[in-house]
Order: C-alpha cells, then sequence, then structure tokens
C-alpha cells in the first residue's frame, strides 16, 4: 500500500530541497492543479501547456543554454506513450527529446546532484511522474513525486512500501510497478484502483494499451513464464503460459489487442491474442541465449522490432489482417489473427522432419550496433523507420 500526499504550496523543479516534511493527509492531490486531459483534448490544448517552461522556475536550466559543464550520465530512458518524444533521467535530471526531428526539447537539471531513476511522460503534455535513483538520488526510490511542468511545481507523490522499478501512465490512471506488486490509482485522486500480486519482476515488467477506451495492463503473472492480461473496464483476467522460462520482456499494441513475450534465453518471441491467449506467431532472434532488452509494435502492428544485448535490433513482420488499428477496432477480437507470410527457414519444408530451429520464422531486417550497452526501440512516424536509443547515450 501507498502513503499519499499532496503540495499545498508550489515547489521549485530546480531547488534541489523539496519540503521533506509536506503534510499527508488523504487529500491526495491539489484541488486546483492541472489534472490529466482527455487525449483529444491534450492535441487541442497542445500550444497551451507543452513542454511549458515557466518563468516561475528561474533557476531550471533553459532548452537552448549550453548544457553544464560536467559529465552526465543516463539512468533511464523511455518513449512516450505514442513515440513523438522520449524522457532521459539522468544522475543531474530529467531531459525530453523530440524524435524527428531530433532536438532537446527542455530539460530540468538541479542544482546540485540529484538522479532520476525512473520518469514517464504523459503523452505530449505537461504530466510527468518521476522517481530517485542512481547512486545519488534526487528522491527516495520507493517515492513517485507527479510533476506539473505547467505550473513548474510538483502536484502529488505516492510513497510506497518498497523500491519502484518503473511507471506507466495514462490519462485516467497511474500504473506503480514494484518488485511483487503492481497498484493501479486513479490519476485525477490518486485513489487505488486495483492490486495485483506478481511473481519476482525486479525489471518491472508492465505494459498498458494507451488508446481511450478499455484499458489493458499486462505483467508477469504468479508462474514462471506466465503473463497476467487484465482487461479492466470489463474486470476479467486471463492467464497465459508463454514460455517455459521466466519472462524477459513483453510489449502490447497500442488497442492492447496483441501481446509480444520474449523469455530469459532470448531466442524467441511470441505473439499472442489478449483476449482469448491464443498464441498467433513465433519468431525466433537466432540460436544462442540473449537478454531481451526491448520490444516494441509498430502503430499498424505490421512490424515487431526486438533489442538484446547482442548488439542487434531485429524487424519482424506480424503483418495483422487489419490494414490498421483504426480498422482492427471494428472488428471483432477473436478476428485479430495474423498473416502467414514471413521470412522462414529456406529448409522449412522439411518441417516434421528437421529440428523446430530450421522451421523458424527469422528478422526481415537486422541492426547491427555497439555490444555491451543496452538499447531500446520504437518505430518512427516515417514510413518503415526505426529508433534506437542507447544507454551510453547514442
Amino acid at each position: 500500500m501507498a502513503t499519499l500526499s499532496a503540495f499545498s504550496s508550489p515547489a521549485s523543479w530546480s531547488n534541489s530541497g523539496f519540503p521533506s516534511n509536506a503534510d499527508q493527509s488523504d487529500t491526495t492531490i491539489d484541488s486546483d492543479s492541472s489534472l490529466p486531459l482527455d487525449h483529444n483534448q491534450q492535441q487541442e490544448e497542445n500550444d497551451a501547456v507543452f513542454f511549458s517552461n515557466s518563468s516561475t522556475s528561474p533557476n531550471a536550466n533553459n532548452p537552448l543554454s549550453p548544457p553544464p559543464q560536467f559529465p552526465v550520465s543516463v539512468l533511464h530512458l523511455t518513449f512516450n506513450q505514442d513515440q513523438v518524444c522520449f524522457v532521459a533521467g539522468t544522475d543531474y535530471g530529467l531531459r525530453v527529446y523530440n524524435c524527428d526531428p531530433f532536438c532537446e526539447r527542455f530539460r530540468r537539471d538541479f542544482d546540485r546532484r540529484g538522479g532520476i531513476g525512473v520518469a514517464e511522460m504523459l503523452f505530449q503534455c505537461n504530466l510527468f511522474a518521476v522517481v530517485g535513483g542512481g547512486p545519488d538520488p534526487q528522491y527516495p526510490p520507493n517515492k513517485v513525486m507527479i510533476w506539473d511542468d505547467h505550473q513548474s511545481r510538483f502536484i502529488g507523490e505516492l510513497t510506497m512500501r518498497s523500491v519502484v522499478r518503473a511507471l506507466r501512465l495514462r490519462g485516467d490512471c497511474i500504473v506503480v510497478v514494484l518488485e511483487h506488486k503492481v497498484w493501479v490509482y486513479n490519476f485525477e485522486n490518486l485513489k487505488v484502483l486495483q492490486e495485483i500480486e506478481t511473481i519476482a519482476n525486479p525489471k518491472g515488467l508492465c505494459a498498458v494499451s494507451y488508446l481511450s477506451g478499455s484499458m489493458v495492463l499486462v505483467c508477469p503473472g504468479l508462474l514462471k513464464g506466465q503473463v497476467r492480461v487484465e482487461h479492466c473496464s470489463a474486470n476479467r483476467t486471463k492467464f497465459i503460459m508463454a514460455h517455459d522460462s521466466r519472462i524477459a520482456c513483453l510489449a502490447l499494441t497500442s488497442d492492447g489487442q496483441l501481446l509480444a513475450t520474449a523469455s530469459s534465453k532470448g531466442t524467441l518471441i511470441r505473439v499472442f491474442n489478449t483476449v482469448d491467449g491464443t498464441p498467433l506467431r513465433e519468431v525466433r532472434r537466432g540460436a544462442d541465449r540473449a537478454e531481451i532488452h526491448s520490444l516494441a509494435f509498430s502503430s499498424t502492428a505490421q512490424w515487431l522490432a526486438v533489442s538484446s544485448d547482442k548488439g542487434t535490433v531485429h524487424i519482424f513482420s506480424v503483418k495483422a489482417n487489419a490494414e490498421s488499428s483504426e480498422n482492427a477496432k471494428s472488428q471483432s477480437p477473436s478476428s485479430y489473427k495474423l498473416a502467414t507470410t514471413s521470412s522462414s527457414s529456406s529448409l522449412s519444408f522439411f518441417r516434421g522432419v528437421l529440428p523446430k530451429y530450421f522451421n523458424s520464422e527469422w528478422s526481415v531486417a537486422q541492426f547491427r550496433l555497439v555490444e555491451g550497452s543496452q538499447y531500446i526501440v520504437a518505430f518512427g512516424h516515417q514510413k518503415n523507420t526505426v529508433i534506437i536509443l542507447g544507454m551510453d547515450g547514442r
């Protein structure tokens, strides 16, 4: 369970000494604070709130100013929900970058060193959730701080009983991932909506659908290799035995209808229908064990990108019968099937005779990167483009 708090007076981001004795009460968020907007409203009001650099935060770095004269280490990287931007948590604060064209949108560096180990932004609006991290965390690693950049102040916090491993944001809720639990809170008042127990989850594996409407949430189940699928509006839970070994990575399509999973072996990636748990596709990254760092569907569910510690990013074809996720909404969930065309082994005609390896479906494209760094991937908004971010700053 979490302790809920709210700040009743502004607190400047750049002031490294935030009130540690803020009053804790049943009031969880300031009543006059900017609450999450409907996604359509976000687009309409973008000019008013997008990455506001308010003058009420005098010590916050100007986004056009030269970088600070000290080495900066990246502690956390994540794309926003529509992959237009990405957030970098560093050992000095927070930075937001635009993907296309690539440029730094703004930064919030602390006067004194203080790390941000987990950061999540809500689409392209003014709301962020951050958690301290690194060797010198700015905030306790069990505390979620909710920042409104339009008001240049924190509007609430959640204090958990253990370290926060990951965060996920939607316009209607905030998801806090701990090592053995997932908490879902109403974003408007920070009231608990759901508590989910999981197997040990040190990576904070969790994904949520981001399109407006019913939310789909996936996380590890209570068994090794099991994925739990929560259809929140229908109050329905589905368990999928995805792998024999532990889950190492997972991803959802934006509408929540398709789930991709990888195990700790890192050789096979599987795609499932989240409604009934039907396995739809199995593709092979390679024969050697690898740690999968990132999975990402394209917006039309035509492609799946996979990054690993081998220094490679693989692109697989998982073309759906629906032309796009827009068309997919009009189909019944059971009709969301995957086409059978893919890049298969040239020896696949020996199916049933040779080992399963030779029947595998392989990637249609690969990118080779510097081995040894951790990379996350997403698909760009230009056709057939992939964005790859490295924890080494590349």
